[in-house]
């Protein structure tokens, strides 16, 4: 609301055009919804990681995998709080262990809970090494080490895309600053802009621009693994 407010008296000066903007409102709540989840499912990828790397030492150390994830699911106690979702998804985990459910079925309800890629391909190289009678602790290490640098590789590029994302946001920032400061400095110079068709056609140019500049920009600094 706020945001389309800004965008209303920024460039049309009318509380009309606030009700004409609403969809963009709604879409702007809408990337920023998504945004926060995707900021959960990253905290949860490097929980996951985590996890996966203790559950190997585990599994080094000569633990079966049922063991090794009770193992795992005792050391997640003293690295995460209690209100963190590894944790209790893990504890779902025991719990099914506890009704005799196998590994295999307890890992693969795990990753159709999660819906992420890596818990998924974690999932189906057990299940497959299983049914493929292979050597299912060997290959299931193997499948968390290159999980886990899938993830440390991708949290160094966000690592180094945090600069740009923080200049994305200043200049996302600075146009909108620029017609503000216009607005109260030289009000006189922006009024043929408002109030006139000519001018709603100019300002709704701009408008345009500045918002397809936002979407390449976010583009641009999102980068998937």
């Amino acid at each position: 609301m706020v945001l389309d407010a800004v965008l209303a008296y920024l460039f049309y000066n009318s509380w009309v055009a606030a009700i004409a903007l609403i969809p963009v409102g709604v879409l702007y709540f809408q990337q920023w919804r998504k945004e926060c989840c995707d900021k959960k499912e990253g905290e949860f990828r490097v929980q996951f990681r985590d996890a996966m790397q203790i559950m190997a030492s585990s599994l080094k150390a000569g633990y079966s995998v049922e063991n090794a994830i009770r193992s795992t699911e005792k050391d997640l106690r003293t690295l995460f709080k209690e209100e963190s979702r590894i944790r209790a998804e893990f504890e779902q985990m025991i719990h099914k262990l506890d009704m005799n459910r196998t590994a295999e079925q307890v890992l693969w309800e795990f990753a159709r809970r999660v819906k992420q890629e890596d818990t998924e391909d974690f999932a189906t190289v057990f299940t497959t090494a299983k049914r493929m009678g292979g050597d299912s602790i060997a290959i299931l290490k193997s499948s968390i080490q290159m999980i886990g640098e899938k993830i440390d590789a991708e949290r160094e590029i966000q690592t180094m895309l945090a600069a740009k994302r923080l200049e994305f946001q200043v200049m996302c920032v600075i146009p909108l600053g620029m017609v503000l400061y216009m607005r109260f400095a030289f009000p006189e110079f922006l009024s043929v802009l408002y109030g006139s068709l000519p001018g709603t056609i100019m300002m709704s140019v701009c408008l345009f621009v500045y918002s397809v500049a936002y979407w390449m920009g976010r583009k641009m600094i999102h980068i998937e693994v």
